[in-house]
């Protein structure tokens, strides 16, 4: 890619070249910190988004995962820092747009939390970009295969969908625990290209304009900011709007997994999180004492199952902490009811 860029003011809007739109209604929260000369992103259409916090190494290597991208496409990237005090992935980030790695901008979002950095990069995209017709993520744990960003656009030319997911593999640390990527927690939703129900994760995912459009902002409800779930509350509202989805099984990531992620404590809480967070946006789907009593009704019925359910899991895969996951999902959902969450993104530098 070629790149000009430009210092912008670090102030909310990003200084004179890009005031705040009033299409939002509301200031922006984020400062811009870095980006490239307007010219040079006039005709951009694929913005790629990329929230970080505190993983300075690992979103470097994120970023030079982009510029190693074929297909040859035109393409602009996004740095959302969560982190407002040391800042150390926007001074990185802003190094290397210097240095022509990147076209794009980077964002400092001062207010934490998973769903303030997405937003602010969603916000970016579409009063930043007049050509925009689609934003792409990728984590900041997270390479992308060279073939990934051509895979996405490739789909998004000819299939009747408006979002699309694709693969990401886990690479553990420890190799010792590669057994692990079995697990749900894990595990991509889906295995092969085609229409998918819905998507469930923004680890990996291609979204068009029109949909942010028409949900509106802010894109991705905040309270779920140190839950996640943000995410599936997000596609669960595409889905009611009648957005369609679509799998791309060669858009494949992958993600680094930490010792930490591989020892019990981490992967319990994470299926007790994954349950609390199913029941949160089904009791938004069925407000009312009678939705409530039908989302408990669903809870009970599935820790009842998880038994056999865990038993066929541990039995196909040959571990039982494996096996453990659907209890664990399930007493996650009935600990909701009384107002228990894990917040694991509350120190996403320890999730």
């Amino acid at each position: 890619m070629t790149m000009a860029s430009q210092t912008a003011q670090s102030t909310p809007g990003g200084g004179p070249d890009h005031p705040a739109g009033p299409v939002f209604g509301t200031p922006e929260s984020f400062a811009v910190v870095a980006g490239s000369a307007p010219e040079a992103l006039a005709g951009v259409t694929s913005v790629v988004c990329v929230p970080t916090f505190k993983r300075p190494d690992m979103l470097e290597a994120t970023l030079r995962s982009l510029a190693s991208q074929k297909g040859g496409h035109d393409f602009a990237v996004i740095v959302v820092e969560n982190e407002g005090i040391e800042r150390a992935g926007a001074a990185r980030a802003s190094a290397l747009l210097a240095a022509g790695l990147f076209k794009g901008f980077v964002l400092v979002e001062p207010r934490q939390g998973n769903c303030k950095a997405y937003n602010a990069a969603w916000r970016c995209a579409l009063t930043r970009f007049p050509a925009l017709e689609q934003i792409l993520g990728i984590d900041d744990d997270e390479e992308a295969e060279p073939g990934w960003l051509d895979a996405f656009v490739t789909a998004a030319r000819t299939a009747p969908a408006e979002l699309f997911g694709g693969s990401v593999t886990p690479v553990f640390t420890d190799a010792s625990r590669a057994w692990l990527s079995a697990h749900p927690v894990f595990r991509s939703h889906y295995g092969s290209s085609g229409p998918v129900p819905m998507l469930y994760s923004s680890a990996n995912y291609l979204i068009r304009r029109s949909v942010l459009e028409r949900l509106g902002f802010p894109f991705l409800d905040e309270s779920f900011d140190f839950t996640g779930g943000g995410d599936t509350d997000f596609f669960t509202r595409a889905k009611a709007a009648g957005f369609r989805f679509w799998w791309v099984q060669e858009a494949a990531q992958r993600e680094t997994m930490p010792a930490r992620r591989s020892e019990f404590g981490w992967i319990h809480a994470r299926g007790l999180r994954n349950g609390a967070i199913s029941a949160a946006i089904e009791r938004r789907q069925n407000p009312g004492t009678a939705g409530r009593l039908r989302v408990l009704a669903k809870s009970l019925a599935l820790l009842a199952a998880a038994v056999p359910r865990g038993l066929a899991l541990g039995i196909r895969t040959g571990s039982g902490l494996i096996g453990l996951y659907h209890a664990q999902v399930a007493i996650g959902r009935l600990m909701s009811e009384f107002g228990v969450a894990n917040e694991q993104y509350r120190k996403p530098e320890k999730n």
